[in-house]
C-alpha cells in the first residue's frame, strides 16, 4: 500500500515515530519509505520539528529528594536479595522474572533516565497510573497541543541527492512566512550566503530570500510565491547574495519538490 495515498494514516506513523510509539518493523519501514519517498520523508521531518518544538517550550522540572531515596533503596534490596541468593545452596536456580528486579532495577539504567522521565514514573506510581494510561496521556495532551498549532500548507525537503536532506522548508500561508529548518551539516564558508530560490516551469528562477547562518530561519513570502512552483532551490552565493533577475551566480547546492501538505 502507498501511504503516501492515505493522509490520515501518513499523519498517524510520523506522528508515533516522532514521538517514539512506532516501534520493531513497523519503525523500520517507515524509515526505509522516507528515505525512498519525499511525501514520507517530509512528513516525518515536520513531525520531528513540531515535537521538538513543544519540548523547548516544556519548563524544566527537578524530582522530589525522595525519588532518588526510592530508587537507592530499591538497588539496595535487589543486591541484598542477589548476595542473599549466591550464598544459599539450597535454593534451586530459577530465572529471575524480568520485572521482579533484574535489569529494570539497574542503577546504571536509573541514572540514565531523564529528569523528565523520572518525575513521569513517580507521578504515575503516586496516582497509581500504569506506563500505558500514562503514555496515552502523554500522546493524547501532545496532540491536543499540536492541533492548536497553525497548520502547513506546503513542505519542501531541500537535498542534493547524496547526503540526505539538508533543509527543511514549510510554508505558513496565514502568516505569508516560510520557515527554513538546517536537517544537515552542511555550512558555508563566512564569505558565502545560501540564496532560496523558487524555479517555476518554463520561468526564471526567483529568489525568496537569503539564509543568514542559523539553524532556524523565518522569510516572509507571498504564499503564492512558493504554491505556484513545483521546485525550490539553494545555491552557494557571495555574502549577502545576488539580485533577483540575475538568477543563481553560483553553485546549486540543493533542490526539492514543493509538496501539498494534505495532513
Amino acid at each position: 500500500m502507498n501511504i503516501a495515498q492515505h493522509p490520515d494514516l501518513l499523519d498517524r506513523l510520523a506522528s508515533a515515530h516522532a514521538l517514539g510509539t512506532l516501534r520493531g518493523g513497523a519503525r523500520r519501514r517507515f524509515e526505509t519509505l522516507a528515505r525512498q519517498r519525499p511525501t514520507v520523508r517530509a512528513a516525518a521531518l515536520l513531525w520531528q520539528e513540531r515535537v521538538a518544538g513543544l519540548t523547548e517550550l516544556q519548563a524544566p522540572a527537578t524530582p522530589s529528594p525522595h525519588v532518588w531515596t526510592r530508587v537507592h533503596n530499591l538497588v539496595q534490596a535487589d543486591l541484598a536479595q542477589r548476595r542473599q541468593n549466591r550464598h544459599s545452596t539450597a535454593a534451586p536456580h530459577t530465572t529471575e522474572p524480568v520485572f521482579n528486579g533484574g535489569w529494570w532495577r539497574s542503577l546504571a539504567l536509573w541514572r540514565s533516565l531523564s529528569v523528565g522521565g523520572a518525575v513521569a514514573l513517580t507521578l504515575g506510581v503516586s496516582t497509581g497510573l500504569g506506563v500505558y494510561e500514562m503514555m496515552n496521556a502523554q500522546v493524547n495532551n501532545l496532540t491536543a497541543r499540536l492541533q492548536q498549532a497553525p497548520r502547513i500548507e506546503y513542505v519542501a525537503v531541500l537535498q542534493d541527492g547524496k547526503t540526505g536532506p539538508a533543509l527543511l522548508v514549510t510554508l505558513d500561508v496565514q502568516k505569508q512566512q516560510l520557515k527554513l529548518q538546517r536537517v544537515g551539516g552542511y555550512q558555508e564558508a563566512a564569505d558565502r550566503s545560501l540564496q532560496l530560490w523558487a524555479l517555476p516551469p518554463g520561468g526564471a528562477p526567483r529568489s525568496l530570500g537569503v539564509l543568514g547562518r542559523d539553524k532556524l530561519e523565518r522569510l516572509v513570502t507571498a504564499p503564492e510565491a512558493v504554491s505556484t512552483v513545483p521546485t525550490l532551490a539553494v545555491s552557494l552565493e557571495p555574502k549577502g547574495g545576488v539580485p533577483s533577475e540575475g538568477g543563481p551566480t553560483g553553485p546549486v547546492l540543493f533542490t526539492g519538490e514543493v509538496i501539498r501538505n494534505m495532513l
